[in-house]
């Protein structure tokens, strides 16, 4: 026992460390650094052993070099633990005093979060932590939709602006005058996200009709009437009708009648329930504008004569298609007596326009002709060439509604001979007149029935034929 410890104590030191360098050596390589040196100095080595060798001593020092740095620590270490003093080098890493570094100095622990993971901003939290309940979020990635029940998607339409508004709702405004069905307008305008801009719908329906037809006018009075309380609320048709009122100096530059048809418009939509009964009362020593004041006026006045019936339904008229057919005869005859006795041809033609019966046009050619044929003179016949030439070439009466016209005579020619004994000549000399002026087409001017040169006498003269 007294050996072992003896040879315990004479052996070599370094520092308070055994060096196990030599030991280390004698493992490391097969040959030791004089063979080595004496093989390469005979020039025995190949190439690979060469390489092999200086490989071997690259390692070597680099195990040198991390036993030298692990004594060095471990004696600072214990030189620290021993003297209960810190490093006073501000430069060495080891010798910091880091008040806020967390990390461990002693090189204990195993690397796990502090408090369990419960400690800190922004962790999960302690294992077995009971969380308040929270309601599922859409958005969350983890958000399971078979578990939260059906899922609606909805579509954004983004709100039309000023300079799209105008664009988006003439062609339907334009369509609609065509067609006439106000629930399809009514779903378009669902369909558009007109935000607070949707009281402008109805002020461009109202500047676009002023600028047609009665019938387009009544058609847009029937709109506003079915899309109140749907699309349009009472508010949104007096921010409309209070605009028009104050675009009123502009609109009568291109519609003179415009004061007298806004009053229109504004009676009708009272007594149908679209704007309020007190639009009117709004107004009352408000008004500086002639133009609104007349609209206005017009407005009360018809509402004070029909406070009776409430409803100014035939305040545009009857259209022209719902019109019966007796009172468009009635309005054609009395257009072309008028017409011969002015001799104006605009006058003509604008109440022509002013019935829009273009389906209807073939009566008026009936009733021209007729007239010509129980005329007295040739200035009938040289009148009614003159007016069909000019219905003719501006296109409002059209080659199929001439042709019906004349033919429609032809077929009655035979009874118009009855009253009328000259028929068929008259008629022969109206055809040519047509036929040179360009009026009818010479397939029409030949279908024209033409009288026999001989005919049969009364039953007294015994049946001879007279030529």
């Amino acid at each position: 026992m007294a050996t072992e410890i003896e040879a315990w104590t004479t052996a070599t030191q370094n520092d308070g460390v055994f060096s196990l360098e030599k030991e280390q050596d004698g493992v490391d390589g097969i040959y030791g650094s004089e063979d080595l040196n004496e093989l390469e100095v005979n020039g025995n080595w190949t190439p690979q052993e060469k390489a092999l060798h200086e490989a071997r001593l690259k390692a070597k020092a680099k195990r040198r070099l991390r036993k030298s740095s692990s004594r060095d620590s471990t004696r600072e270490s214990l030189s620290e633990s021993v003297s209960g003093e810190l490093s006073t080098d501000p430069h060495s890493p080891k010798g910091k005093n880091a008040v806020n570094d967390r990390k461990s100095r002693t090189g204990k622990g195993r690397g796990l979060p502090k408090k369990g993971g419960a400690g800190g901003k922004g962790v999960w939290g302690a294992a077995g932590m009971v969380y308040e309940v929270e309601e599922p979020d859409a958005k969350d990635p983890n958000y399971d939709e078979s578990a939260q029940g059906d899922t609606v998607y909805a579509t954004v339409v983004p709100e039309l602006d000023e300079r799209e508004l105008e664009k988006t709702i003439n062609p339907i405004v334009q369509e609609y005058f065509e067609h006439g069905d106000t629930k399809e307008v009514e779903m378009l305008l669902k369909e558009l996200n007109l935000g607070h801009h949707r009281y402008e719908f109805s002020s461009l329906a109202v500047s676009l009709s002023l600028e047609g037809k009665a019938s387009q006018r009544e058609l847009t009075s029937r709109l506003l009437s079915d899309l109140s309380g749907k699309v349009l609320s009472e508010r949104d048709m007096s921010r409309a009708f209070d605009k028009i009122l104050k675009e009123l100096p502009d609109l009568i530059l291109d519609t003179p009648e415009a004061p007298q048809m806004l009053g229109q418009f504004i009676a009708r939509a009272i007594a149908d329930h679209a704007l309020p009964m007190s639009f009117l009362d709004c107004y009352k020593g408000k008004v500086d504008c002639d133009h609104a004041r007349a609209a206005l006026d017009r407005a009360s006045v018809l509402l004070s004569m029909k406070r009776e019936i409430m409803r100014l339904d035939n305040v545009w008229g009857v259209g022209g298609g719902q019109r019966p057919v007796k009172h468009l005869i009635k309005e054609m005859n009395l257009l072309l007596k008028e017409y011969l006795v002015s001799g104006v041809l605009s006058e003509a033609e604008h109440c022509l326009r002013d019935l829009e019966v273009p389906h209807f046009h073939h009566e008026l050619v009936y009733e021209a002709v007729i007239m010509v044929l129980e005329s007295t003179g040739d200035t009938a016949i040289q009148m009614m060439v003159k007016l069909l030439k000019v219905l003719w070439q501006t296109g409002l009466i059209t080659l199929d509604q001439m042709n019906r016209g004349f033919e429609r005579v032809y077929d009655e020619l035979p009874e118009i001979n009855l009253d009328v004994p000259h028929a068929h000549s008259i008629m022969e000399t109206f055809v040519d007149l047509c036929y040179q002026e360009s009026v009818i087409t010479k397939q029409l001017k030949d279908f024209c029935p033409t009288r026999g040169r001989k005919r049969f006498v009364s039953e007294g003269d015994g049946g001879i034929v007279k030529s």
